[in-house]
């Protein structure tokens, strides 16, 4: 056994008041999320989230999440809210998800039963800045608060990862451990109700993470 310093990222999602927005900056996080998807009970107007964005510290990136939404809805939010990462949810392309000139994630259901492949994701976005992995079913949303089996996660990824889905104070302490993610995205996990998010569970769920991270592992072989 040997002691080996990762450091998982920490994307908060679904952020719709600017004090949780500021207890997650004070947390660490290197991520909040805006959701602009239609369905979405955390949805937020794009004026709201340019409010929201000044509650933000510096060096924390600023995610919109589309799910199918058309090219000027998201150039609104572009102009509005200024985020530095996008994240598509839904049937986009590579050439839709890049027209917008930033760096974007492509998410990925892994509730349903098609066999997803690290050669296949990269070949379908090849200009994907990352990957997350949602327990949603394809063509369904996210936000579920249910897990998928994380040993579904398709070896030989390339790109970095984030797990999501069902993520939880309680439960990502294995999961950072179990698949070691370049990131872990919570939305649900961290919340009293929807979009209302619980400092005690935040602050939880960042401790447990970084317990994880100074965890011992095995050496590779």
């Amino acid at each position: 056994m040997s002691r080996t310093l990762f450091r998982t990222r920490i994307k908060f999602c679904g952020m719709t008041r600017a004090g949780d927005i500021r207890l997650a900056s004070e947390l660490g996080v290197d991520a909040v999320g805006f959701i602009f998807a239609r369905e979405s009970r955390r949805r937020v107007a794009p004026s709201e989230a340019r409010a929201m964005r000044q509650a933000i510290a510096p060096l924390v990136d600023v995610v919109a999440l589309f799910q199918n939404n058309g090219r000027e809805e998201v150039r609104e939010v572009l102009r509005a809210v200024r985020p530095t990462v996008l994240q598509f949810h839904g049937d986009e392309d590579d050439g839709f998800c890049r027209s917008f000139n930033l760096p974007y994630l492509k998410a990925i259901a892994m509730g349903g039963d098609a066999e997803v492949s690290a050669r296949g994701l990269q070949q379908l976005y090849p200009h994907a800045a990352g990957f997350l992995f949602d327990s949603h079913s394809a063509g369904g949303s996210g936000g579920t608060g249910v897990a998928f089996d994380w040993s579904q996660i398709p070896p030989g990824m390339q790109r970095p990862y984030l797990l999501a889905g069902g993520i939880r104070p309680e439960n990502v302490h294995e999961a950072v451990i179990a698949t070691r993610p370049w990131g872990v995205d919570v939305s649900s996990g961290i919340e009293s109700a929807p979009g209302l998010k619980d400092g005690d569970r935040m602050r939880r769920f960042v401790e447990e993470v970084r317990r994880a991270d100074v965890a011992e592992v095995e050496p590779a072989a």
